[in-house]
């Protein structure tokens, strides 16, 4: 990556062909131990946080032994701070598409579904009307691949790939325990691959590019661009697509306000970093990964408003099926109050630290056990505003 300047990229969101769904029909007619490669050769990371290999996903589903199988893309956009998803959709759902069809080639999938966030529904309309274009294209090259369209209903947990399949099962949302995997028992049983909105376009660009000219991109660890949901104390809040294996103190210069003392990568689940770190952190799967969002706040906010307000969202959107999940965020929020209320000793923070780093260990999914990345990188740097 360039040292000299945050590079803005356009991949995701620029035009690929002036041919419909060229990129699949080319693709459609290679081996699946070719598209394989390709993506292996990338080096593509998941691009909902997590960053597990797309192509190693792709190839446990597609060795799986099954007559039926799945593909879900997971448009279940809960993050706080992330909104990229939803702009995908509306402006290149053909390449969520396609990407989503491909995959389907590679592990013999029958059938793929979107799950879309609840409180997406206003694109419902547009994107019925690109989904009857794309089973009209792609019925044309001879590939039976029919896609549905799935609503959430508002829960958080529903992000969670297994809380997910519950869903869309017509059960309650909660979390599945692991073992087995979706690439054997996903939806409905059946081997799954599930991948987040910009990775199935992802795909698609490194169809159309090739793994070399992808690479030129981002880093060893973490190859490609990023969509990022700018939001918080900064005069350019908004969309971006950027180059990964950026240092976050050139973020910051770029969308900063120029009193920016704190960034929180990745939502409420991710990380704040405080000022000191700027320079030395990487927004990468070999520094601090996110899922898309970024918030900025200046000095005029308060960090322990910010942590409490994470907190309340946690506490609300747990689905209370494990206990170190639903009475620890309980117990995490009291907590920090009664320490701001002086009805707690400071020390009482580390205590606090403990049982955050003990649900990392033992909740069940990565609601509970994503809890500690914001509350520790909040406590153990702006320790103060918890106090005062």
């Amino acid at each position: 990556m360039s040292e000299s300047k945050l590079k803005r990229v356009d991949l995701i969101f620029g035009e690929y062909s002036n041919t419909k769904y060229k990129v699949l029909a080319d693709t459609l007619k290679r081996r699946n131990e070719d598209i394989l490669e390709d993506l292996m050769e990338s080096g593509l990371k998941g691009r909902g946080g997590a960053g597990f290999p797309t192509a190693m996903k792709w190839k446990l589903a597609a060795d799986a032994p099954s007559d039926t199988k799945y593909v879900i893309c997971n448009a279940d956009e809960g993050e706080p701070g992330t909104f990229k998803d939803r702009e995908i959709l509306s402006r290149v759902p053909r390449k969520v598409f396609s990407g989503m069809a491909i995959c389907g080639k590679v592990i013999g999938a029958q059938k793929g579904y979107i799950y879309l966030r609840s409180e997406y529904k206003f694109l419902l309309p547009e994107l019925t009307r690109e989904l009857e274009m794309f089973h009209e294209h792609i019925g044309k090259m001879g590939f039976d691949f029919p896609i549905e369209i799935k609503l959430g209903s508002g829960a958080y947990i529903c992000g969670e790939e297994s809380a997910l399949f519950e869903s869309m099962e017509g059960f309650r949302g909660e979390p599945r325990n692991k073992p087995p995997y979706p690439t054997t028992h996903g939806f409905m049983g059946k081997p799954t691959v599930i991948n987040n909105v910009e990775t199935f376009v992802n795909v698609v660009m490194i169809m159309r590019l090739g793994p070399v000219q992808f690479k030129l991109l981002g880093t060893t660890d973490s190859r490609g661009s990023k969509v990022f949901s700018v939001s918080g104390d900064t005069p350019i809040p908004g969309i971006y697509e950027l180059e990964l294996g950026m240092p976050l103190d050139r973020f910051v210069e770029e969308f900063g306000d120029g009193d920016t003392k704190a960034v929180q990568v990745g939502g409420a689940s991710g990380f704040c970093v405080p000022r000191k770190k700027f320079k030395d952190t990487i927004i990468g799967f070999e520094g601090v990964p996110t899922g898309g969002s970024m918030m900025l706040f200046n000095s005029s906010r308060s960090m322990y408003n910010v942590l409490h307000n994470y907190l309340d969202f946690f506490e609300e959107e747990s689905c209370g099926q494990c206990t170190p999940c639903r009475v620890g965020c309980q117990q995490l929020r009291k907590g920090i109050v009664a320490v701001k209320k002086g009805d707690k000793k400071a020390g009482y923070l580390d205590q606090l630290l403990k049982l955050s780093e003990s649900m990392k260990i033992t909740a069940k999914c990565g609601l509970g056990q994503s809890v500690a990345n914001s509350f520790s990188s909040i406590v153990n740097n702006f320790k103060e505003e918890m106090i005062y």
